[in-house]
């Protein structure tokens, strides 16, 4: 019993120096955990990023100094173009057909020249019909597969009249 009073004795200092700091230790902890769950998130985020921006099969040869050159017309503007086409095409209603048939040609030598500058094959001008129809699909995934954004797809889906 005596050996117990005198361990309760010199651990008493201890006991008081613990309640005493409580508060510093339960911050040191908090503060630890909280950088340990930072850390974790931001080496989440970094392998998501990774993952979603690593090169797939269909841009890894991608020459990109074909990119600079200076009588290449801007990738930017090809895309901006092909958006407006794109709209323009899907929503041809009441228009004539030789104006429909001039937008999807010129829909379809924007999507050759972005495919050009990106490196990708195409065979639009050697199809006609159907044929033709099923490889602007085709040329249209594999564009934007390779990072340029067309929403022609979006456009498609307008919310209809629900009257008729």
């Amino acid at each position: 019993m005596l050996v117990l009073a005198l361990l309760g004795m010199a651990c008493l200092p201890v006991v008081f120096a613990l309640f005493l700091c409580f508060d510093e230790i339960a911050d040191r902890v908090a503060c630890g955990w909280s950088e340990w769950r930072d850390r974790r998130r931001e080496r989440r985020t970094i392998a998501r990023l990774d993952r979603d921006f690593a090169a797939g099969p269909s841009t890894r040869d991608v020459d990109l100094t074909e990119l600079d050159r200076p009588d290449r017309r801007p990738l930017e503007l090809l895309a901006a173009d092909l958006r407006r086409l794109g709209r323009h095409r899907l929503a041809a209603g009441g228009r004539s057909v030789v104006w429909h048939r001039s937008v999807i040609e010129a829909y379809d030598d924007r999507l050759r020249a972005a495919c050009r500058a990106l490196g990708t094959v195409e065979h639009l001008a050697e199809l006609t019909g159907v044929d033709r129809e099923i490889e602007r699909v085709r040329v249209e995934g594999l564009l934007a597969a390779a990072g340029l954004g067309l929403p022609t797809v979006d456009a498609d889906r307008r919310p209809r009249d629900r009257r008729a």
